[in-house]
């Protein structure tokens, strides 16, 4: 069972990069943010004609996640809990019963806030969704279930995620809050699945779009998976999909993908 994430910026601009990745990869399951799209014109047909289900969570030029999923939903549910007035898209969340299989799955997919420039409103916002986020873990934890939270952290956890830490020592995604907030909802009993697997350098997920960037290798990891126990006790391997950033119209980020027992 392949499970993968992807910041795909923009699903009309990237439509036929994601198909091509789909049709390539071909996760049972696939987590998209920022897909800029309201949730009626979203192209969920195209996907559906590659066998996938389709559940949005969508907002107009700005966030929106999406679940795709080659065997039906049996529940979703969209929006962070614990703020009733935030309109920002950033969360959705199903449950999904396998084909030919017993076993079930709980995917959280998120695309958690920039929170740039630090001191202000943006950043408090950050460290305020990733509060509501660690409680939501806690109760999914305590369920038992086979969970993983998974997408765009907007987080470098370590001075290792990044090929010039220094240059991001004044961005929120690398502020001693930020990564406080990370490690402590990683501590609540998840399995961070690349880190699972390597404690290498120059693993990273994103590559910006100026100043060469991707010729450099000058990039940061800031797409994460995050599992359960019960997901960690599945767990076979886990991988990252450099070679899309390579592609003709590539978002700046590329896939991250788990695979589960079956």
């Amino acid at each position: 069972m392949k499970i993968a994430t992807w910041n795909i910026n923009g699903v009309k601009a990237r439509i036929d990069t994601v198909l091509d990745w789909l049709k390539e990869a071909s996760p049972d399951i696939a987590c998209l943010q920022e897909i800029k799209s309201v949730d009626e014109n979203f192209p969920r047909e195209a996907f559906e004609d590659l066998g996938y289900n389709v559940e949005t969570h969508g907002q107009k030029g700005f966030n929106g996640v999406a679940l795709l999923s080659k065997s039906p939903f049996d529940e979703v549910i969209r929006r962070l809990p614990g703020d009733d007035g935030d309109e920002q898209a950033r969360y959705i969340e199903g449950v999904i019963s396998l084909q030919d299989s017993a076993r079930s799955v709980r995917v959280g997919c998120l695309y958690l806030p920039n929170g740039n420039p630090i001191g202000g409103e943006k950043f408090t916002y950050k460290l305020s969704w990733m509060e509501r986020l660690q409680k939501l873990a806690l109760e999914h934890l305590a369920a038992e279930e086979a969970f993983l939270l998974l997408g765009d952290y907007n987080v470098i956890p370590d001075p290792i995620d990044a090929k010039n830490p220094d240059n991001w020592k004044d961005d929120a995604l690398f502020q001693p809050e930020s990564r406080q907030a990370f490690r402590e909802l990683a501590n609540l009993g998840f399995t961070e699945a690349v880190r699972a697997t390597t404690d290498g350098a120059e693993v990273y997920t994103f590559w910006d779009y100026q100043a060469g960037a991707w010729q450099k290798n000058n990039g940061i990891r800031i797409d994460h998976i995050l599992l359960s126990p019960q997901a960690t006790d599945l767990f076979k391997d886990c991988g990252i999909d450099k070679h899309v950033r390579g592609w003709e119209k590539p978002s700046d980020h590329v896939p991250v993908w788990v695979n589960l027992a079956a």
